[in-house]
């Protein structure tokens, strides 16, 4: 399967996303909610017509964008060592726009969903999505972690996103985890993602300043 079949399936997955939208508007009350707290208890809302609207939007937007940074990325060669990697997790991340929206409209409809429960275990899976990605991707100006010294140094990018990669899937299992605790379930994804945030900037500096003051941290396991 070449790039333009999988980006195929990303195109289909928008469409479907469009066809809930399309199918669902006449049942669906003229106010929408599309917000819910951490306790599953909606939080907000919007007009029908922008709630319908939205999601398909945003995705075909996104999928969109995702075709065209390879492109226009001047190390674009590099991108295409792991371009099977990069189109699934387009594929990934429209599937997990069309499951968002049709959790959504379900609930809208009166339907039994627990959307943030939804939300939180998709996003769970979106994150294992992004640790497969950062395992395989090479230096380039628009995927994986890009401080100025993963951009600097390619050892640093390297070892930078193999950790990454690590803490991107330990993030997405402790979320699963936490998808039994009800209403803590959110802090189960937020607290290992800000730490994952905070860990992965952090190491990629402390590893540039040791290689390039002579002290590399090999031996030390950095």
């Amino acid at each position: 399967m070449n790039t333009r079949q999988r980006f195929g399936i990303a195109a289909g997955l928008v469409g479907l996303t469009a066809a809930v939208s399309v199918l669902a508007a006449p049942a669906l009350p003229e106010q929408l909610v599309t917000r819910w707290d951490a306790a599953g208890d909606p939080s907000g809302s919007m007009s029908k017509t922008t709630a319908l609207a939205l999601v398909p939007l945003l995705s075909a937007g996104l999928v969109a964008l995702l075709a065209v940074l390879p492109r226009v990325d001047p190390l674009g060669e590099n991108v295409e060592t792991f371009r099977a990697t990069y189109d699934w997790f387009v594929v990934l991340l429209a599937g997990f726009m069309l499951v968002i929206h049709v959790a959504t409209v379900a609930a809208n409809l009166g339907y039994a969903v627990d959307v943030t429960l939804v939300v939180l275990g998709c996003v769970a899976v979106l994150f294992y999505g992004v640790g497969v990605l950062l395992e395989r991707v090479e230096p380039n100006w628009f995927v994986g972690v890009r401080t100025p010294w993963t951009l600097s140094d390619e050892a640093v990018w390297d070892r930078t996103h193999a950790l990454a990669a690590r803490l991107f899937k330990l993030t997405a299992l402790v979320a699963l985890v936490g998808l039994a605790f009800g209403e803590y379930a959110l802090y189960f994804l937020l607290v290992p993602a800000l730490l994952t945030a905070a860990i992965t900037v952090g190491y990629s500096y402390v590893l540039y300043e040791r290689r390039h003051d002579g002290t590399d941290g090999t031996e030390s396991g950095l």
